[in-house]
């Protein structure tokens, strides 16, 4: 008898155990939360100091100043216009037939968003709530503030494009115009629940098209509407601090685990894996891009292969939660080769001045990286993905739909937007300005003073 009592009470409490699991709300993953939390921190990282680092040692001393205060500028900036506007416009819901396009309004100031309030975005960690939908596992503000990083160094990647010869009041509110009306809609199609996109089936894992492309194409849009620097001579100016290019391609390296590991939203399985392909594609891209160099000039340099490394770290964003090592390499080497004929060869001999290469590495980069997404995805890493090289040639077919319409959107609205900009304030710096410097004309300092 005591042996049926036991037996009923233990499949009685078990019961009540299953019952309290279906019926109980939603609760913070408290190591998902601190693992986006760091995330978040290493995105910004990114920003400031490893873009301005990046980009203010590869141009010349009296323009440094003013590309660290472009990078920080953003970062204020946009960062505000997101709590604004940005990110409702991005993930939130509209209706009709804007729904696929843009969001709403209804997010705007994070209207109606609690501390309290779970993610509803997710990408393998998710509870069910009270209302039966599936929710992240994190807070919506870390949500909104890992997001906001990304939205921050979108326009800050097009800065390499036209950097030495941009008024300061033509940059700031042609990169403000340019995040509320080109990056917003696109990452919405991409990463928004009721995006075209993403309905269609992109994968676009950290911002291949959202991030890379769209600052790409903007990049050549806008370096050829602003024209070559009053002393280019078809080929690249030598850099006035390589220490800091280093310095700054060292940290983006280290903030895109962040930026990539980041982008599944929780401490798991799939983050390990980003954080691996993300590391491999970047070591790859590096040492075949010294290699190229050792061969093709008889010299490998420290600019070549920071410049190697960046292009991997590019090219794996889309893929680094849908490929594993195998991809990982093939992505490196093939970006790599790609990005230093665009860099090396086709820049010279078609003669648009892509200052720092920020189309070369990021746009051309981004395109051929989303594309290997649609070829290498493998259902190894995630079961509901594969590419070409599995037998779905549809994934691949989708991955270049998203890239031509990021293309199209993307030039087609920077071109309106400068020429706007350009009616409104002015956008080139006059060639006095750009012959004494950015520095001292736009913001009056020096970064090296000789006091002796």
């Amino acid at each position: 008898m005591k042996k049926y009592l036991l037996l009923l009470t233990s499949f009685l409490a078990l019961s009540s155990t299953s019952l309290w699991a279906q019926t109980a709300a939603p609760t913070v993953d408290s190591g998902d939360t601190a693992w986006m939390i760091v995330a978040t921190a290493l995105v910004l990282l990114m920003s400031i100091p490893g873009l301005a680092l990046f980009y203010g040692g590869l141009v010349r001393r009296k323009n440094v100043l003013n590309v660290f205060m472009q990078c920080f500028i953003l970062v204020a900036v946009i960062s505000i216009e997101w709590v604004i506007c940005g990110y409702s416009l991005a993930f939130g819901s509209s209706t009709g037939a804007l729904a696929p396009y843009i969001g709403s309004f209804d997010w705007a100031f994070l209207n109606n968003i609690k501390v309290t309030d779970l993610s509803p975005y997710f990408i393998s960690h998710s509870q069910i709530g009270l209302d039966g939908k599936a929710i992240g596992t994190i807070p919506h503000i870390v949500f909104i503030m890992f997001q906001g990083m990304f939205a921050v160094i979108t326009p800050a990647l097009i800065i390499g494009a036209f950097a030495e010869r941009i008024n300061f009041k033509g940059f700031l509110v042609f990169s403000l115009l340019w995040a509320i009306f080109i990056y917003n809609p696109i990452a919405h199609w991409v990463w928004s629940g009721d995006g075209w996109l993403f309905k269609l089936g992109a994968l676009d894992f950290a911002g291949g098209t959202v991030v890379h492309i769209s600052a790409g194409i903007a990049a050549i849009v806008t370096a050829v509407m602003l024209g070559k620097r009053r002393d280019y001579k078809g080929h690249a100016i030598p850099p006035h601090n390589i220490t800091y290019v280093v310095i700054g391609a060292a940290l983006l390296w280290f903030g895109w685990f962040g930026f990539n590991a980041g982008s599944g939203l929780a401490a798991d399985g799939l983050a390990a894996n980003a954080l691996m392909t993300t590391h491999l594609a970047a070591a790859t891209a590096a040492l075949t891009w010294a290699l190229l160099e050792w061969f093709l000039d008889k010299r490998p340099t420290i600019v070549g292969i920071s410049t190697g490394a960046v292009g991997g770290l590019v090219a794996i964003t889309p893929a680094a939660g849908f490929v594993g090592v195998a991809g990982a390499l093939v992505i490196g080497v093939a970006v790599s080769v790609i990005c230093f004929i665009m860099v090396a060869k086709v820049k010279p001999k078609l003669g648009y001045d892509d200052s720092l290469d920020a189309f070369g590495v990021h746009g051309i980069g981004g395109i051929l990286g989303a594309i290997l997404t649609g070829v290498l995805a493998s259902p190894l890493v995630q079961s509901a993905y594969s590419g070409s090289i599995y037998g779905n040639y549809h994934q691949l077919v989708v991955q270049l739909i998203a890239v031509g319409t990021t293309i199209v959107f993307s030039g087609v609205g920077t071109f309106i937007l400068f020429k706007i900009t350009d009616l409104l304030v002015g956008v080139r710096a006059t060639d006095k300005h750009e012959a004494i410097g950015l520095d001292e004309t736009q913001h009056g300092e020096n970064a090296y003073n000789n006091f002796d």
